[in-house]
């Protein structure tokens, strides 16, 4: 229930209670609400009670009715002011008492309240009202129910008469329907079967129509093809659309229609003769002759009223012109005539210009980049022209894209072509040019410069457009000659290059001896071995020439296949080059050493000399020592630029060759092969020069211990002084020399090169040592002073950081020994390194006292595999 500010008094309720959405009904069916005064006079509503009845309505149980909410409502409206009269009369303190929800109490402590008042007076004394209430309530509900049965069954009636009304009237319907259905089929038959007529008719009709207009056409040209049919040569009779200006357009049509009639038939005649069914007779001949005369004079007055036109730029007449013109042989006269007028073909100053532009004055030499920007400003320009024509042509033409076509092509085959031949002449390969003149290397930077320069237009022209032209291909066309004997120029300049190269290093070489002046024979082995040395310079210089190769290659290979046998055949001159270059430079440096080895070998004199040939002999000797060094010294730094050369080319192939070569199978693989075989040859000269070097220092080293090396160096008297523990003069002069003479191999070897080389020379000074010491008597003052050399030698051979080497010296340590310890001793001296035993054995040979010791015989009874 709906409760407001006023509330109606008693039992007097309206029973919108059971909707919560719904708006009470009219007040006027229920009592009044309460008044102020009326709320004090609470007394009188049990006595009003019965005085009004309830009143129920159908249309308070439609929806959502609840009989919970009705009883809650009706029992929370009249049980508060139960409470509230109870509450008055107790003890004057006012409680909130609730009412019930749904019949039950809120709370306990008015649960007890409730208890006590019900001892004093009824629980519920509203409930013979309530009784009362619900007895009405419950026979008008009955009454209720009773009329709602009996409109429902009204209803249910209704329904049913209804419903089969519907059922007939929807069967008579879907017959009706049905043939409505067969009604629009047979119609929809006829109109198709009309239409189909129709149709037929019509076809028949536009075919009368078109034959009748064809006829009329036919009968129309046959009277002018007899006109034309008269007379050879005779065109006076004719009608007067020939002859009217205004109306050309008109008669070329037709002039076109009637040719070809006439050459039709002129075939038919021909083989119907050829094949014998009927007699030749006079044909359409004259009116052939007649009718080509007529479009030759038609289309010649055409084109003088175009070339007025177009000085005029009245490009509406040519636009006229144009599309008349179009009809004798597709226009191409037209389009063709109006190219080959263009300024650009016709005025030979614009071609003198263009030389002028490109190659500069005339009597000068044209360089390349001077030949670009020339190349880059005509073809700019040549573009803007092009540009221009193209909006002309545009503008008058019916098919523009055809004339650009042929304008494109005129100015590539032209204009171009014209300027291309006066900057690339080919030069001979049997007789190139000299590199003074540029040589064959300017010819090809021309044509590369050319060539990157013509693609640019070729681009520049395809986007301003070129119709179906393609531009490329031509472009490539005007460079065909040149393309196919590239390979050939390349190789040939680079070749050429080279020996220009070689002969400017001769000249200089020759240049410096001849500014040294005269020297003696035995100072000028030591300037003679490094003239003309190798240069990276120039072997840079070398790659830098391939390089330029290898882009230009780039630039005209345009297949994998091509591109890498270009590649590889430039790559492979470069091998070639270097492997000359740097052969032929330490051949050069190995006959400085072969030079000081001849010095050696003339100044070796016998024991039966002079003290003053002698002394001659000896300062010659220094001489050759000298120049010897100097030649090592130069064959190591000739082995070091070597070593340097390799590398950059290697270096080279593996950053721009090896890309350019791996797409083809194979041909990365052979150029390795040719590299490996062409270093092949620097790689001999270089193991023949460093055996030559070993072979100097070891002559230096024998030489210098056999004019050193005292016999009192290793058996000084016994005189109670006090014994040198210094290394003798000879190993500081040997070991000065090697020092000195050895800094520039350590330096020029890397690798297994360096390693190789000093294992070598470490293995012929210690044969050579062992031999040198042979000749010598040795006590033990002198062995002590050959430890101190051996020590001496030890420390130096160290720095070979070879560890075989640094054995063998650590062995002649311990053969020294044999000179120190007394005779008894040398049986425990070799027990740990039986190996040595029989170098050993030669060693004790040389004590002093091998003889009055008897050391032969007490050896032979220790060591009887050496006897």
């Amino acid at each position: 229930m709906e409760v407001g500010d006023a509330k109606p008094t008693n039992l007097q309720l309206y029973f919108a209670i059971a909707h919560s959405n719904r708006s009470p009904p009219s007040r006027s069916r229920c009592s009044p609400p309460m008044t102020e005064g009326m709320r004090g006079a609470r007394g009188s509503r049990s006595s009003s009670v019965n005085s009004n009845p309830l009143i129920l309505d159908i249309e308070d149980f439609k929806g959502d009715f609840s009989f919970d909410a009705l009883f809650g409502n009706l029992v929370n409206d009249l049980l508060p002011s139960f409470l509230e009269e109870e509450a008055d009369s107790g003890d004057g303190h006012g409680g909130n008492i609730d009412g019930f929800a749904n019949g039950h109490l809120r709370g306990h402590a008015d649960a007890s309240r409730l208890s006590q008042m019900s001892s004093s007076a009824p629980f519920f004394p509203e409930v013979d009202g309530l009784l009362s209430l619900f007895k009405d309530a419950c026979k008008e509900l009955i009454d209720l129910r009773k009329q709602v049965d009996g409109r429902l069954n009204t209803l249910k009636k209704e329904v049913s008469t209804q419903d089969a009304k519907h059922r007939k009237t929807l069967t008579e319907i879907e017959k009706g329907v049905d043939g409505l259905f067969e009604s629009f089929a047979r119609l929809d038959g006829r109109i198709s079967s009309v239409g189909q007529t129709a149709a037929k008719i019509g076809d028949h009709l536009q075919s009368a129509d078109a034959q009748r207009e064809t006829a009329s056409q036919t009968i129309e040209l046959i009277k002018y093809l007899m006109e034309f049919n008269g007379s050879p040569g005779d065109l006076m009779e004719l009608s007067a659309l020939f002859s009217d200006d205004s109306r050309v357009a008109e008669a070329a049509s037709i002039a076109q229609k009637l040719r070809s009639f006439a050459e039709e038939d002129i075939g038919r005649q021909g083989a119907t003769t050829a094949a014998g069914n009927a007699t030749p007779g006079r044909g359409l001949e004259v009116a052939v002759a007649n009718l080509q005369d007529y479009c030759n004079e038609l289309e010649n007055r055409l084109l003088s009223r175009f070339d007025a036109a177009s000085q005029r730029r009245d490009l509406s007449s040519m636009s006229e012109c144009a599309k008349i013109l179009s009809q004798f042989n597709r226009g191409t006269s037209a389009m063709q005539h109006y190219v080959a007028t263009r300024p650009m073909f016709i005025d030979v100053e614009v071609m003198n210009s263009d030389i002028r532009l490109v190659l500069g004055d005339h009597g000068s030499q044209p360089s390349p980049s001077n030949v670009a920007r020339g190349l880059s400003s005509l073809y700019k320009e040549i573009t803007d022209t092009v540009r221009k024509e193209a909006a002309t042509i545009t503008a008058v033409f019916p098919a523009p894209n055809e004339v650009m076509a042929i304008l494109v092509q005129r100015v590539l085959e032209q204009r171009v072509t014209g300027i291309l031949d006066k900057i690339l002449v080919k030069p001979s390969l049997m007789s190139p040019p000299p590199v003074q003149e540029g040589g064959l290397l300017l010819y090809l930077r021309m044509l590369a410069v050319a060539y990157e320069r013509t693609q640019e237009l070729a681009k520049d022209l395809r986007a301003v457009g070129c119709g179906d032209l393609d531009v490329e291909d031509l472009t490539e066309s005007l460079f065909s000659s040149h393309k196919d004997e590239y390979p050939e120029h390349e190789q040939a300049s680079l070749k050429q290059l080279y020996q220009a190269k070689m002969e400017e290093l001769r000249a200089e070489s020759q240049q410096v001896s001849e500014s040294s002046g005269t020297i003696g024979r035995s100072k000028g082995a030591s300037i003679s071995s490094s003239q003309q040395q190798i240069s990276v310079t120039v072997v840079t210089e070398f790659v830098r020439w391939s390089e330029e190769a290898i882009t230009r290659c780039t630039l005209f290979s345009s297949q994998p296949a091509t591109l890498a046998a270009n590649v590889k055949a430039i790559f492979t001159c470069l091998l070639d080059q270097v492997s000359l270059y740097i052969t032929e430079g330490l051949e050069r440096a190995r006959d400085g050493l072969s030079e000081a080895a001849s010095l050696r070998e003339r100044f070796v004199l016998g024991t039966s000399v002079s003290r003053r040939v002698a002394a001659a002999a000896a300062s010659a000797a220094e001489a050759a020592a000298a120049a010897g060094e100097s030649s090592f010294k130069a064959f190591m730094v000739a082995v070091q630029r070597c070593g340097s050369s390799v590398a950059i080319v290697q270096q080279y192939f593996a950053n721009s060759i090896s890309r350019l070569l791996l797409p083809v199978d194979g041909a990365h693989a052979a150029s390795c092969e040719e590299m490996s075989t062409a270093l092949s040859k620097a790689e001999t000269a270089a193991y023949k020069g460093l055996q030559q070097c070993i072979e100097t220092v070891m002559a230096e080293v024998e030489r210098l211990l056999s004019a050193e090396q005292m016999a009192t160096d290793y058996r000084s008297p016994d005189d109670g002084i006090a014994p040198d523990h210094r290394p003798t003069n000879a190993c500081i002069r040997v070991v000065a020399y090697l020092s000195r003479v050895l800094e520039s191999a350590f330096t020029a070897l890397e690798g297994l090169n360096k390693q190789a080389f000093l294992t070598e020379l470490g293995n012929r000074l210690d044969k050579l040592l062992l031999t040198h010491w042979q000749k010598f008597t040795f006590n033990p003052s002198g062995g002590l002073r050959l430890k101190r050399d051996i020590n001496e030698y030890g420390d130096f051979v160290k720095r070979f950081s070879v560890p075989s080497v640094e054995e063998k010296f650590e062995l002649l340590g311990i053969m020294a020994n044999v000179f120190i310890v007394a005779p008894e001793s040398l049986s425990t001296l070799f027990e740990g390194s039986p190996s040595i035993r029989k170098d050993a054995q030669r060693f004790i040979q040389l004590r002093e006292d091998y003889k009055s010791a008897k050391l032969a015989t007490r050896l032979s009874s220790l060591w009887p595999s050496l006897s």
